[in-house]
């Protein structure tokens, strides 16, 4: 008798989206395409909400006019992702994404909030980003009190990497007018 070993069945983002239109999955499910598979994300804790609350807050007082902030929305990287971010600044678009969903082009940052999820970010979002080209990554670490700063993508992965702490600030790659206190999102 023949050995008969499972199959992986991967998917694309048509297949994804007609998945998504037919109602195959329950109304409050966190999924995500990541190169061809559809995972299941861990639920969202309160301290990971907050941060994002924080974040959101802070850089759109700062980017109005100059950028498009978008919360837990589609990502279009390829044929074979979709992820949802925590959060992206997104270059400024006439219809604000209405017509398409973003794609690596569009992104001037995009940041994870990780605590449950930290390897996770920090390897296959973190190569599935430099790979599309993300030009800046930003991994709040929650786990370790710090912010993982990503940028100059090279392959799949980033040239520079800072770990910066409470007492830090940055300055936005693409909006190089833009600093924050590290210690105003931690």
């Amino acid at each position: 008798m023949a050995t008969v070993n499972p199959v992986k069945h991967l998917t694309n983002l048509d297949e994804w989206r007609r998945l998504g239109e037919a109602n195959i999955f329950p109304p409050d499910s966190r999924l995500e395409l990541i190169n061809g598979e559809i995972l299941e994300m861990a639920p969202i804790g309160p301290n990971h909400a907050g941060h994002l609350k924080r974040i959101n807050n802070l850089l759109t007082l700062l980017v109005a006019g100059k950028a498009i902030v978008s919360v837990q929305d589609p990502l279009q990287l390829g044929d074979l992702s979709e992820p949802e971010p925590d959060f992206m600044l997104l270059k400024p678009n006439a219809d604000f994404y209405s017509s398409r969903h973003p794609n690596a082009g569009d992104v001037l940052l995009l940041v994870e909030i990780a605590d449950t999820s930290l390897k996770f970010d920090q390897n296959q979002k973190l190569r599935l980003f430099a790979l599309h080209g993300i030009p800046e990554y930003w991994l709040l670490n929650l786990n370790d009190s710090c912010l993982e700063v990503y940028r100059k993508p090279r392959g799949e992965v980033y040239a520079e990497k800072n770990t910066l702490q409470a007492g830090d600030s940055v300055t936005l790659s693409q909006l190089p007018d833009i600093s924050i206190q590290v210690s105003a999102i931690l």
